[in-house]
């Protein structure tokens, strides 16, 4: 009878301060134990074969493969080379889903291992390698617990995050376009990213703002041609461009309020053809990236205003184009509460740190725009090492004991930080899913 009870409760939803029953949290660290050799060949075959934001598509066939063979009917083509599954529990209780993104960089791998990236030119220096096989083992171990599982866990597989290539849709708008926050409709969301700032065996947290709106900025100065030796003669775009990265960098300094972050960075400057020419045309772009939404309205009306003054006080036509690419990332204040408590309750509170926010961006915010999200980082850095590479980096060498960690994580805020009694499913009743026909009848999925 014991043992019995204790089975009711494992994954039951609870009235009391606990987010995990003790007997669930070490079940857990078992499973994420036991999975973790595996998961490190998995994370190591996906390394080896790393591929472009909208071009995964050797990803999403192993993806769905694993998916399968752990008892799953993934769904793929969504958003592209989008993979969704859906796992229903046996037992009533709330939606929840996991995102987590697969997509590569462009950069030449600079780390000698025997599973460096085989595509030159290519690396998970991002460490989507290692969310996605994280987010195969959390599926794997919740798979195990089915028949015990109370509602329902929506595992979503997104490609290019990193930002789809010009001129294609893709990354979280997309996907959410197609529907996965629909069918069925999750009550919170949850994700994660590596960090090479944390020691592996920590998470870092934070409610509210945890990173920053991106925004992507072309500027295009049109001036006159002239030879370099009569300046009078032309409109100087490379002396108008000058300016405008000095005056642009007044937004930050002098525009917002010195206690509200704010980053305005110009990343590219082309223009000229010749040393002897003066330049009738050039190319600036750069990024703006905000932590709350009033400074990124601020910053766009800035910029707009500032670039249309200066190319007008030198004779120069000036446009911009300005593209809000990922809005900022807010964590759910109740749900990062929660989330805390049941992260605790499986990895130890001291393994659990709050931190600062960050001016990086993630495309996660477009979902906790729609869902309740938590959003959190896993370290990767092993104790003592001072030699990890930062991501976006050719170095990057993630700690692989992390996966375990990764699932350990997952599976805490998936199973312990959904508010309590939030399901409305009965023992026997269909829910929707993303396999209905409304799914079958979109474009790119079967």
């Amino acid at each position: 009878m014991r043992h019995l009870l204790v089975a009711l409760l494992v994954i039951a939803p609870s009235l009391s301060a606990s987010a995990l029953d003790p007997a669930l949290a070490a079940q857990i660290r078992t499973e994420a134990a036991r999975l973790q050799p595996e998961l490190v060949q998995c994370r190591r075959w996906f390394h080896q074969r790393p591929e472009l934001s909208n071009r995964e598509t050797g990803t999403a066939a192993e993806i769905a493969r694993r998916l399968r063979a752990i008892g799953l009917e993934p769904h793929t083509g969504v958003a592209g080379t989008g993979v969704v599954a859906v796992l229903e529990g046996a037992l009533p209780g709330p939606v929840r889903a996991w995102r987590t993104d697969i997509d590569a960089l462009p950069i030449e791998e600079a780390v000698d291992v025997p599973w460096r990236s085989k595509n030159p030119g290519v690396m998970h220096a991002c460490g989507h390698d290692l969310h996605l096989t994280v987010a195969l083992g959390t599926a794997e171990l919740l798979t195990g617990m089915r028949n015990r599982l109370h509602g329902t866990v929506v595992f979503i597989f997104q490609p290019a995050e990193e930002g789809p290539p010009p001129g294609e849709p893709g990354g979280a708008p997309l996907m959410i376009e197609q529907g996965v926050l629909d069918h069925p409709h999750p009550e919170a969301i949850f994700a994660l990213h590596v960090a090479p700032s944390l020691t592996t065996g920590t998470v870092g947290w934070r409610a509210g703002g945890l990173m920053a709106s991106a925004d992507r900025v072309t500027i295009h100065v049109i001036g006159k041609a002239s030879h370099g030796s009569a300046p009078h003669e032309g409109i100087d775009a490379v002396w108008v461009g000058s300016q405008l990265v000095g005056a642009l960098q007044g937004i930050a300094a002098r525009e917002i309020d010195a206690r509200l972050p704010v980053v305005v960075t110009i990343g590219t400057f082309d223009a000229g053809s010749r040393f002897n020419i003066v330049a009738g045309s050039a190319e600036l772009t750069g990024t703006v990236r905000t932590l709350d939404e009033p400074s990124h309205d601020d910053a766009e009306t800035a910029i707009r205003r500032i670039v249309d003054g200066v190319c007008t006080a030198h004779r120069a036509t000036c446009t911009v184009d300005y593209e809000r690419m990922n809005p900022v990332l807010v964590n759910d204040e109740a749900l990062a509460a929660r989330s805390v408590v049941a992260l605790s309750e499986v990895l130890g509170k001291d393994a659990v740190v709050q931190t600062e926010p960050i001016m990086a961006a993630e495309d996660f915010a477009w979902y906790a725009r729609r869902v309740p999200g938590f959003y959190f980082h896993l370290g990767v850095a092993p104790p003592g090492t001072t030699a990890l590479g930062g991501v976006h980096t050719p170095t990057f060498t993630p700690d692989e004991n992390a996966i375990r960690v990764g699932v350990e994580a997952a599976s805490a805020v998936l199973l312990g930080a959904v508010s309590r009694q939030v399901g409305r499913a009965r023992p026997g009743a269909r829910r929707g899913s993303l396999g209905e026909a409304r799914w079958r009848s979109l474009p790119g999925t079967h």
